[in-house]
């Protein structure tokens, strides 16, 4: 089934995006803190900083490191998953796309993705090709019943003696045949048939129903993924706002260090948040087309 590999796939390759960007934003954070924590054990040796507030920027230190560890570690796993999926040689490299976190909802309604999943469905079209020949069958079963219309004839050749004589004669007819056992006995080749016809409607009219119920979930979570990050890019804008403001305050000794290390805790997270957000929001995406039956990618219709 191409459309769950490619799920599968783009399931695979969210997981690589995310820790590998993850990665980036630590890195990055970390060499700002490792350089911070220099400049807090020069201010301590000059007697302007106490050492407990030394100790509380080392420790967010560790933290982040600890953090980037596992990161690293998250990032091996998803790699190797990520070759395996594709069949490639385990230490190959994959880069992420950041075109992949580009994926919306294109202001699509959600009938426009039911439309696609009765063209696109495999299962739906599978159990369609099932009922056209259980039809088929139906009405074969019931042809048992009726009369048959039949065509008869024949060639005579005779020579009788004195009596007569019939050269080149052709006789043709035309009757009716019927089993008159069909009366009395049950055609259970058509009693057959239409339980099978009926069977393949239920499950038809069951598919149906699953597949609204799947595509309306789908389309719901891809619509809430798609606000959240909303919300996380706003959360984004704010802590950064929040640091450069505590920053000022601290310069001006008007906020303490742990103020200064809580809002810089807190811009890393919302980074992370965002990354992991926008990454998500494309994944439900591509979970709400496969169950549209639009994997691999195809053009859905305005």
């Amino acid at each position: 089934d191409q459309n769950k590999i490619a799920y599968n796939i783009a399931n695979a390759f969210t997981n690589l995006f995310k820790t590998a960007k993850t990665i980036d934003v630590l890195t990055e954070n970390l060499a700002a803190s490792q350089q911070r924590d220099k400049m807090f054990l020069r201010l301590e040796e000059n007697g302007i900083m106490a050492k407990n507030d030394r100790l509380k920027a080392q420790l967010q230190t560790a933290n982040i490191e600890l953090q980037l560890l596992d990161a690293n570690n998250n990032y091996a796993t998803a790699m190797l998953s990520m070759n395996l999926l594709l069949g490639l040689p385990s230490l190959t490299t994959v880069q992420p796309d950041s075109s992949f976190i580009h994926l919306d909802l294109q202001n699509m309604p959600f009938s426009n993705f039911e439309a696609a999943a009765i063209s696109n469905r495999k299962d739906l079209q599978s159990l369609k090709l099932q009922q056209i020949a259980a039809a088929y069958a139906t009405r074969s079963a019931k042809a048992e019943n009726i009369p048959v219309l039949a065509l008869n004839g024949g060639y005579v050749a005779a020579n009788v003696p004195r009596f007569l004589s019939v050269y080149n004669a052709v006789n043709l007819g035309i009757g009716i045949q019927y089993n008159l056992a069909n009366l009395w006995k049950k055609n259970a080749g058509l009693l057959q048939a239409c339980a099978k016809e009926k069977q393949l409607n239920a499950v038809n009219d069951e598919l149906n129903d699953n597949i609204k119920l799947t595509l309306h979930k789908n389309y719901q979570d891809a619509m809430y993924a798609a606000k959240k990050t909303l919300v996380y890019q706003r959360a984004l804008e704010q802590s950064t706002e929040n640091l450069r403001i505590t920053k000022n305050k601290y310069n001006n000794s008007l906020a303490t260090i742990t103020d200064l290390l809580e809002a810089d805790a807190a811009l890393l997270a919302a980074k992370i948040n965002i990354i992991n957000s926008r990454a998500d929001a494309s994944l439900a995406y591509y979970k709400l087309l496969e169950s549209a039956g639009l994997l691999p990618l195809k053009k859905l219709n305005n």
